[in-house]
């Protein structure tokens, strides 16, 4: 039975970065699920967002759904997460990432490859003066139409994908598409006015939510990667964007009664525990992105911030088993 005294940080940090635990997750775990032809072999698509349990692309026929998927399209819970005419961006752009990191980890040119494929379909799905398309009909490769649904986050997971290919080969003509979409989402999204990065673009007039996601997942989705690798004066912009992210995530989810960030920040009804990204994960994540971008904006104070607020939320979060007979509570 582990206590709090009992957590030997040394030894979680030594595992974490054994490289064959790693190598062997790679390998057993993710590219034996990801790496299929029916899967990586696309032509003017993006890749398949719905795959099942085994691995497969998810049958066009609803007859032929596997278990887990008619189950999910029956409880209130799960029914509204699967959209089986459409594949997303998002889930591309993190697949693209993916076998981006398979190269990087094991030098192997097919996985760049895949990775290369993912990118320029991303590029294909840019759209013009309204950002990135966000989804795709996974039968008439038509595009979605509407920009003004489209999130912030939405857009920030369009440039993973993009960011790490961009990241390994330093291609200019994708360096320049990046940097297009990032001063998209900062023209359109940013509302220097309230003081944050707005979900749906600033000057819709039904526009309430104030996500903690829509500052946050711009540093951890793509900035953190992308801005070591820019050439000035790019680089000196991404890092003042960084900053003025942080410093919103900070001054207006921070909560210094409970020690973690509010996920939600509209009202004061919408702060309250429960609330949608009001959780450890939420926090620690938020605390781990502001310790790396004080680590590479040499900035003492976030790193001061952020670093023993990760101990106190593990401490906080975790639950220690208790046994009675022979059953853990």
């Amino acid at each position: 039975m582990i206590s709090h005294k009992a957590f030997n940080l040394q030894q979680l940090i030594d595992r974490a970065y054994k490289p064959e635990d790693w190598m062997n997750h790679l390998n057993d775990d993710l590219l034996k699920f990801w790496n299929k032809p029916e899967i990586t072999d696309i032509k003017d698509s993006l890749f398949p967002t719905y795959i099942t349990n085994d691995g497969h692309v998810l049958p066009a026929s609803k007859q032929e759904w596997p278990k887990e998927f008619v189950e999910a399209k029956k409880s209130s819970d799960t029914s509204g997460l699967v959209h089986e005419d459409n594949n997303y961006v998002r889930a591309h752009s993190r697949l693209t990432y993916a076998f981006g990191i398979a190269y990087h980890m094991t030098g192997k040119t097919e996985y760049l490859d895949i990775c290369k494929k993912g990118a320029m379909e991303l590029m294909n799905a840019m759209d013009g003066n309204y950002g990135m398309h966000v989804t795709q009909n996974s039968i008439t490769k038509e595009w979605d139409s509407d920009y003004r649904k489209r999130t912030s986050q939405d857009l920030a997971y369009g440039l993973t994908g993009l960011g790490m290919y961009y990241f390994l080969t330093h291609d200019k003509s994708v360096m320049y598409k990046i940097l297009q979409l990032h001063d998209y989402i900062f023209n359109v999204y940013m509302d220097e006015k309230r003081g944050y990065l707005t979900w749906l673009p600033r000057f819709l007039k039904d526009n309430p939510e104030v996500q903690i996601v829509a500052q946050l997942d711009q540093l951890y989705a793509y900035m953190l990667m992308i801005t070591p690798a820019l050439p000035m004066p790019y680089a000196q912009k991404w890092r003042d964007d960084m900053k003025q992210i942080t410093d919103i995530l900070i001054t207006q989810f921070y909560s210094e009664q409970y020690g973690f960030f509010w996920g939600v920040d509209s009202d004061a009804m919408s702060m309250n525990l429960g609330t949608d990204h009001t959780d450890f994960g939420h926090s620690v994540k938020t605390f781990w992105v502001i310790l790396k971008v004080g680590e590479l904006l040499n900035n003492v104070e976030y790193i001061n911030f952020a670093r023993p607020k990760i101990h106190r939320i593990l401490l906080d979060a975790y639950i220690e088993k208790k046994w009675f007979l022979g059953k853990a509570f």
